[in-house]
């Protein structure tokens, strides 16, 4: 059986298509053979419990690893009480240990064996300070330093008893030139242990003390670089032989995920297995091009996973994060990047945006239009005039396979002008991206996607790019400011479409003038067309 590409669990480089991260491995084995105790802290599906899985391997022959999962080896029981978090860490541990090997010292074996007495003899008085005697007499009969790695730790999140884990582990860790200790602690998931003592005392968030000061920071790049993307394609390619243009598709798919480790992954897994073989794409050939892959995008954003219910629950869960998210993508507003701001490092945290220049932005282009699309979703009960106007008019649109452009515009000003026309308060251009996007997708909804250009985002400006079956449409959302305002916008997307080698390019006006000129007109532009729409 060939290999596949994987979304589900870790990757295996025999079974899997994936990129080589022997680069990150050999980044955090540094981290490991310098003593260093980290925490691995990225988004969900980010690809931690492969790199822990495939640094065991790394690093079996240099250190004995004990390797352990929060997730399915501590239940919430596990957590009751100090004697049963120790009894069951103790069980953990003593398992990964008959997996670490069978030739192990014989003073080592010595004292697993103390430690396997005491936990079946069920003491009361087994709690931590108990547990982590038995673990430094562990490490100190070993002749190779030991290694402590925990995945899923924020299973623990909830719980006082963990904290006071992370107070042990710093204790001999401060103490490990008088008593023997783990070389190197790795803990992966999604909470930093700050935001674990803010989720346990609400009551505290001022609270920024934590067991885990100790921890180094863990600047490896986990996200997957365009040439890393590249390399796992060629391997496909050299299986395949579709005819790909390897460096093209690597890019889209750095474009659209910023290297988001499950999103990539996702898009080639439907490229290969659901936009292959069918009825645009009959083989492996036509699927893997750009036509292909945008198909692939529309998917991913049409169907349910647990990333996506992750992201919109998280917006439903803390409303501030839901603000700091609207107001980057409607407002155009430019947030500095400040990880004390409490919104902003949850942001963070949860993979949602990136620190971009010093300007928070959104993570990727895929949550992007995802985002864009939950908002817009929220509103069309505020604004059902304007979204059942373009749901109508849809069948117009379509001209033998091709969007009509100009008739959305066209019929645009014609459905705003009638339900807004007598709106005497003016209005930002927040609420006038929202009515666009809000009339421009449910006639793109299912077939193209659209997604605002990051160059050209802000308070004043912003460009649509719509992708619809393999045509590329670029649209400039702003308030009417005066004739010479309006004249450098238009030279702006000249430049702009001149990017994208596209010679027609369209322009949003909301002007407020009584003696405004309603409609659509087509001005030239050198050897390019701009189609200008004013409301």
């Amino acid at each position: 059986m060939g290999k596949v590409f994987n979304v589900t669990g870790d990757c295996r480089p025999d079974i899997h298509y994936m990129v080589d991260i022997s680069g990150k491995l050999r980044q955090i084995k540094a981290m490991v053979d310098a003593g260093q105790y980290f925490t691995i802290n990225r988004a969900r599906q980010y690809g931690k419990t492969t790199t822990l899985r495939a640094l065991e391997k790394a690093l079996s022959g240099e250190y004995y690893v004990a390797s352990l999962d929060f997730q399915y080896q501590m239940s919430n029981a596990k957590f009751r009480s100090e004697h049963a978090f120790s009894a069951a860490f103790a069980r953990a541990f003593l398992s990964a240990m008959e997996e670490a090997g069978d030739n192990l010292p014989d003073k080592m074996n010595t004292e697993l064996n103390l430690l396997r007495d005491r936990v079946a003899e069920c003491r009361e008085e087994t709690d931590l300070v108990e547990l982590f005697r038995h673990l430094s007499a562990v490490c100190g009969g070993a002749d190779k330093p030991v290694v402590l790695m925990i995945d899923e730790v924020d299973n623990a999140a909830n719980n006082q008893i963990f904290l006071d884990f992370l107070a042990q582990l710093r204790g001999y860790y401060l103490r490990r030139d008088r008593l023997p200790a783990f070389q190197s602690v790795i803990l992966a998931g999604v909470y930093d242990v700050k935001n674990m003592k803010r989720k346990i005392r609400p009551e505290e968030e001022h609270m920024t003390n934590s067991p885990w000061n100790i921890a180094a920071d863990f600047d490896v790049v986990m996200s997957f670089s365009c040439q890393e993307i590249g390399g796992m394609l060629a391997e496909y390619e050299q299986d395949w032989h579709t005819g790909m243009d390897a460096a093209e598709m690597a890019g889209l798919l750095d474009d659209y995920t910023s290297g988001y480790p499950y999103l990539v992954s996702r898009l080639c897994k439907l490229i290969d297995e659901k936009v292959a073989g069918g009825p645009d794409f009959p083989d492996k050939s036509a699927a893997w091009t750009r036509s292909g892959f945008l198909e692939a995008v529309r998917l991913l954003l049409s169907e349910k996973n647990t990333l996506f219910e992750s992201l919109i629950g998280k917006l439903k869960d803390y409303p501030e994060l839901q603000k700091v998210i609207y107001n980057t993508l409607f407002g155009g507003v430019k947030i500095v990047y400040n990880p004390d701001d409490s919104a902003v490092d949850m942001a963070s945290m949860f993979g949602f945006v990136k620190n971009e220049g010093g300007i928070l932005a959104i993570a990727n282009r895929i949550f992007e239009i995802r985002l864009y699309n939950y908002f817009l979703t929220a509103s069309e009960a505020q604004d059902s005039e304007i979204f059942m106007a373009a749901a109508n008019d849809k069948p117009q649109f379509i001209r033998n396979g091709h969007l009509d452009m100009d008739l959305v515009m066209k019929k645009f000003v014609q459905h705003f002008d009638s339900i807004y026309g007598d709106q005497k308060q003016e209005f930002d251009e927040e609420e006038g991206r929202r009515r666009f996007l809000l009339y421009l997708r449910p006639i793109i909804n299912g077939v193209g996607n659209y997604y605002i250009e990051s160059q050209t985002r802000n308070a004043r400006r912003m460009d649509v790019v719509v992708d619809y079956l393999g045509e590329r449409f670029v649209i400039e959302l702003k308030i009417w400011r005066g004739d010479a305002y309006n004249k450098r916008g238009e030279e702006q997307l000249a430049d702009y479409l001149d990017y994208f080698h596209l010679t027609k390019g369209y322009m949003l006006s909301y002007n407020f003038n009584q003696k405004k000129e309603i409609g659509v007109k087509r001005i030239p532009l050198g050897n390019r067309v701009l189609v200008e729409a004013v409301v």
